[in-house]
């Protein structure tokens, strides 16, 4: 009933169920009563349009934001010699571990057997099986390396608290 008045009130439905429907909202109590109450809601719908502000409101409201710098968000929270910092660390750290290993399994493994599988890259030849992980995470240099790139990390901590505390001052 609501959808064929709806259409009805409209203009979309076709002459004979236009027809029909005033048929029946002049018959029908029921009909009426809420072509009425429809009808009521359309004229609201319809008689209430959005007031829009003027173009001069528009404008003011634009160049009063443009008269204030609006710095980017990063710049007030994102200190660059921290990431450089850090990505430092982390690139001497990789670099670092790199050499190492290569050079406990080059120059320091044990010279083995021909029945061992190798791989072979440009003149090297690395005994796969025979790298004892023990000896290289566990000997003097590579603890002194990790020693030391804690410590390059704790420094780069205490040089990040000290600025922003600077800052705050």
């Amino acid at each position: 009933m609501e959808e064929r008045l709806w259409d009805f009130i409209d203009g979309l439905s076709s002459p004979a169920e236009k027809s029909a429907v005033e048929a029946l909202i002049a018959a029908n109590l029921e009909w009426k009563r809420k072509y009425h109450e429809l009808l009521d809601i359309h004229q609201l719908a319809t008689g209430s349009g959005l007031d829009e502000p003027s173009m001069r409101f528009t404008r003011n409201v634009m160049e009063e934001i443009a008269r204030y710098h609006v710095a980017p968000a990063t710049k007030t929270y994102i200190n660059k010699n921290v990431i450089r910092g850090i990505g430092a660390f982390f690139l001497s750290m990789i670099v670092g571990l790199i050499v190492f290993f290569i050079v406990q399994v080059v120059f320091l493994q044990p010279k083995t057997s021909g029945t061992s599988e190798s791989v072979r890259v440009p003149d090297i030849k690395l005994p796969l099986p025979a790298i004892d992980f023990g000896k290289i995470f566990g000997s003097l240099p590579g603890m002194a390396f990790m020693f030391i790139t804690v410590v390059m990390g704790l420094v780069l901590l205490d040089l990040y608290f000290q600025r922003r505390r600077n800052a705050k001052a």
